[in-house]
């Protein structure tokens, strides 16, 4: 059996993935496995099972766990490798069969002939240690303390591979091909001096040099700004020996490093006399001069990362202009804490886990809290997630951004569900998660533009380079997102028109839209129509809220609490907080309340909880010509009518009858029950027949009030 971390967790027999899926046992397989042929105590399996504290039944539990993985391994390996040890357990399994210890041997292989010398040996070496990544590490197991820190180590593991084999592309000359996967890399590592310096090296030798002097200047902006501090000696001397045209050579041979010297210093070295003074390049011999090579530095050896410890070494720094971001790369972006790294693309190394440049800045985390009483929709949610969970056998099933659209009527539930999702897929975007209320159902929808500069500020652009204009913000948004896994939670959106330039770049990315309307041609999103509540899930609802013994002693009470409230969440959650604060008051008496009630969406509202805003939002935004025949269709039967019987109603043609009823559906408003003898036939959801009625009825006492006028 072959075993898997490095990506999502894998037990492979015979190609087919057996490791279990409950999130618990697949955690302890995971501890057990990064500590193979170890023991491993039960009380740091329990800690990492239980951080918030474990229960009284931890030890009898993770007994279970170990059974049932047991039996697991027993049935596809055909022999007892996970042991009993005193205070703990071992699995017992050859190194070779875990994908971590061949990725780790032919990086140390890659290592040690790069050290020797052998760039060709060393590239292949190393490429075959990163073609092993299929995800970042443990990508699907749920992580405590223990997990999370060997997953950290593992993305530092796979980013030092990564500079090693980009070391060795140097060294034989693949400067050009390096040039795009440089530049996406110092996106996510905004402040690794040894990235920028490797794309500075590879831009001057692909004649390039005004590129790789830009490429230092947003460097140096960044550290100014973001620690008081001027790029490091070695870089510095790279950069002036740019600035003279000077021969850089390659940059990282072991026996070779760079040095900035006198022009004349260099002259008087190679023929005795004295040249006109300026910058040059000394090319230093370790071998023929060790003493002198003791002091000097090569440029290999420019830190990761610089601790924020001092000032500048040259004292006071002087003011910096903002780049353009059409014309210059991005010069910052957000906590690359899982900034991928791969093989000539960007994949998920680290530079510094949550760090940038030595300081904290944790990744944007913005999600509202999750409903603690979620209820229902449990089809939904399983449709959804394949979406989002990567495939057991490790394979990409998307090449672009996943879309996730959840339309329906108002109250429905689309932003507890939205909400709900995203918690659920949190841990599979490290990099942020962002959120945005658009306001599209309201009178002050959000400014697109407004909105850009909040989502880029949150990803760690500065202000000074965010541009003004909203293409243009829109691409930097796109170049920041392209190589991080984010996700994007857009509420209450009101048309495509908002939504297209708020979409990220990269296909680790994905965005869960909420809308009233259905937003149609958004290419590739997965559209999802939220209906009501069934009957089950509506008194579930209303058992989170108002207790199951109430709804128990009297169910066909609750039955009838479920079908006045429309089957509804909000307004189900109007009619639950109303009976919860009421506690010896009968089901029976509350229904009763409520079917006589001569105006239910009065009823209907508990604190900021509004059944009737919501309508009045979607009435609102229809012309005075729909809303006319919007108050007319409560004089059908509700629950099934055609567009002939409303073209009788009006006296209108069926076409112009069919133009504003479809209006009605895309807007949730109406909605088709089947199609038969030729016509779609339509149905008034409950509560909105209700709102139509009111509607109407307060248009007629209003004519009815102002009456017919007279002329004297």
């Amino acid at each position: 059996m072959d075993f898997q971390v490095l990506g999502p967790l894998g037990m492979l027999e015979k190609g087919k993935n057996v490791a279990p899926t409950a999130p618990k046992p697949r955690q302890v397989i995971a501890l057990l496995i990064m500590r193979r042929n170890a023991v491993v105590q039960t009380s740091e399996l329990i800690d990492e099972l239980w951080e918030g504290g474990p229960p009284t039944s931890a030890l009898t539990t993770l007994q279970t766990y170990i059974y049932k993985l047991r039996k697991i391994l027993v049935r596809h390996g055909g022999e007892e490798v996970l042991h009993t040890r005193p205070g703990g357990y071992v699995l017992d399994i050859p190194n070779s069969s875990v994908d971590l210890y061949r990725a780790e041997k032919a990086a140390g292989e890659g290592k040690s002939t790069l050290r020797n010398g052998d760039p060709v040996r060393a590239r292949e070496s190393l490429a075959e240690a990163l073609a092993i990544w299929r995800a970042p590490a443990l990508v699907d197991v749920d992580r405590g303390a223990l997990l999370s820190s060997y997953a950290t180590r593992l993305e530092e593991f796979r980013s030092r591979t990564l500079e090693m084999r980009i070391e060795a592309d140097l060294q034989l000359g693949h400067h050009r091909e390096l040039v795009s996967e440089l530049k996406s890399l110092i996106l996510t590592h905004p402040l690794h001096e040894h990235l920028h310096a490797s794309l500075m090296i590879a831009l001057h030798r692909s004649g390039r040099r005004h590129e790789a002097l830009e490429v230092f200047r947003v460097l140096r902006q960044n550290m100014v700004e973001d620690l008081g501090l001027e790029p490091g000696e070695e870089l510095r001397q790279l950069h002036q020996a740019l600035l003279a045209d000077a021969p850089v050579g390659p940059p990282f041979e072991a026996r070779q490093s760079i040095r900035t010297v006198s022009q004349d210093a260099a002259a008087s070295g190679a023929n005795g006399s004295r040249g006109v003074r300026g910058t040059a390049v000394d090319v230093v011999d370790r071998s023929a001069a060790p003493q002198a090579a003791e002091h000097e530095h090569l440029l290999a050896s420019v830190p990761a990362q610089r601790e924020a410890t001092g000032v500048s070494s040259e004292g006071r720094v002087r003011d910096v202009a903002p780049v353009p971001p059409s014309t210059a790369l991005p010069s910052r972006s957000a906590p690359d804490g899982h900034g991928t790294v791969g093989h000539g693309t960007v994949g998920h190394g680290t530079v510094g886990h949550g760090t940038v440049g030595g300081s904290t800045a944790p990744a944007p985390a913005e999600l509202p809290a999750d409903v603690g009483d979620f209820t229902g929709r449990a089809p939904v949610i399983e449709d959804i997630m394949l979406q989002f969970l990567p495939p057991k056998d490790g394979t990409v099933r998307h090449a672009a951004t996943r879309v996730v659209v959840i339309a329906g009527m108002p109250g429905v539930g689309k932003s507890a569900l939205a909400v709900h999702l995203a918690h659920r897929v949190r841990h599979l975007f490290p990099d942020g998660q962002l959120h945005v209320e658009l306001h599209g159902s309201t009178d002050g929808p959000r400014d697109v533009r407004e909105v850009l500069h909040g989502l880029l500020r949150s990803l760690g652009i500065p202000d000074t380079l965010i541009p003004a204009n909203l293409e243009e913000r829109s691409k930097l948004f796109r170049s920041t997102t392209a190589a991080r896994r984010v996700l994007l939670v857009l509420d209450d959106t009101a048309a495509l028109a908002d939504v297209r330039p708020l979409l990220p770049g990269g296909p680790k990315c994905a965005v869960i839209i909420t809308s009233r309307r259905r937003l149609h041609g958004l290419a590739g999103a997965q559209s999802v129509d939220l209906d009501v509540l069934d009957s089950t899930e509506g008194i579930d609802l209303l058992a989170s809220l108002i207790g199951r013994e109430r709804l128990d002693e009297e169910p066909q009470a609750a039955d009838k609490l479920v079908e006045l409230g429309g089957w509804l969440p909000l307004a189900l959650r109007c009619i639950g907080g109303r009976v919860a604060t009421m506690p010896g008051l009968p089901l029976t008496r509350v229904a009763d309340q409520l079917a006589r009630s001569n105006d239910i969406l009065s009823e209907l509202r508990l604190g900021d909880l509004d059944v009737r805003s919501g309508y009045d939002a979607a009435y609102d935004r229809l012309t005075r010509s729909e809303q006319a025949v919007f108050r007319l269709l409560s004089m059908l039967p509700a629950d099934e009518f055609t567009a002939s019987t409303v073209a009788d109603l009006l006296g209108w043609e069926i076409p112009s009858v069919e133009r504003i009823l479809d209006r009605f559906v895309n807007s949730y408003l109406l909605k088709i029950v089947h199609y038969g003898n030729d016509e779609l036939h339509y149905a008034l959801p409950p509560l909105t027949w209700t709102y139509a009625r009111g509607r109407l009825d307060s248009t007629l006492k209003q004519d009815a009030c102002q009456g017919p006028s007279h002329s004297g």
